[in-house]
């Protein structure tokens, strides 16, 4: 379940021991989604506090509960460990599925984010700035096109086959209809990433879907500072949430996306 980074190995198969930390420096455990996983491994890559990353599979989002049922287990045994201080997410809000997420001995960090993308772009604000200059935006990023088929003929092409198999032709194509329709609502194929993982092939795979959507495609290099300082441990209450035990992860329903709450016993 839990793998340590890149040439980060494991104390078990290496005499060397780990790097000394300062006395006020936290350990960290990384839990992130498989969307941010090669811009999590690279910006981990030099930092010595980052004692473990587990990557959980894309599209837990669409399931919230599930998504809160394996973040909760994950975040349970990683406590287990005495030496974790604390788990930081690379999730936002996502769908809530965060919410309510607590921890019992460690304290969980994380970003005032609504999802991935806003750690791509680096701050809360220029996501909702963009979005709300560029309405019915579709984001697509390394990390999304590798782990998922976003919205373009690849993707109608995979679903119609298999439509077909299991109902036949004529079924398949009403289906199709029912599955386009809500891409009526998108106008724009956004690519974000932070010159990694990032390719010509992949920006062109992008370009592709776009052009065949019938919607317009941009390119926007995002910012990896606030992913820079999540992992890293410099926390500002501005732009992240540190739960402790007896909090949990509590939707605002403002600016603040997020912050911590006490415990409900019910």
């Amino acid at each position: 379940m839990i793998d340590l980074p890149p040439d980060k190995p494991s104390p078990a198969a290496s005499s060397a021991p780990l790097e000394p930390l300062p006395a006020d420096t936290p350990r960290l455990a990384i839990v992130t989604c498989a969307v941010l996983e090669a811009e999590v491994r690279e910006l981990v890559r030099t930092l010595p506090q980052v004692r473990l990353v587990h990557m959980m599979e894309q599209g837990l989002h669409n399931d919230p509960p599930k998504l809160r049922d394996m973040l909760q287990q994950v975040v349970d045994q990683i406590e287990q460990r005495d030496d974790i201080d604390a788990i930081v997410l690379g999730y936002g809000l996502c769908s809530r599925g965060t919410e309510g997420i607590r921890p019992s001995r460690c304290r969980i960090v994380i970003a005032r984010a609504h999802d991935c993308i806003t750690h791509l772009l680096g701050s809360r604000q220029r996501y909702a700035e963009y979005v709300a200059a560029n309405p019915g935006t579709y984001w697509y990023s390394p990390g999304w096109n590798k782990h998922h088929i976003p919205p373009g003929k690849q993707r109608y092409e995979k679903l119609f086959n298999e439509y077909a198999e299991k109902f036949g032709k004529e079924d398949a194509e009403y289906l199709m209809e029912q599955e386009q329709g809500w891409f009526k609502s998108y106008e724009r194929a956004t690519y974000v990433h932070l010159s990694i993982g990032v390719t010509d092939q992949d920006l062109q795979y992008t370009r592709d879907c776009a052009q065949w959507l019938g919607w317009q495609f941009d390119l926007q290099a995002g910012d990896p500072s606030l992913m820079r300082d999540l992992l890293a441990g410099n926390w500002d209450d501005d732009r992240f949430v540190v739960v402790r035990p007896g909090q949990a992860i509590h939707m605002t329903g403002d600016d603040r996306v997020i912050d911590a709450a006490p415990v409900v016993r019910v």
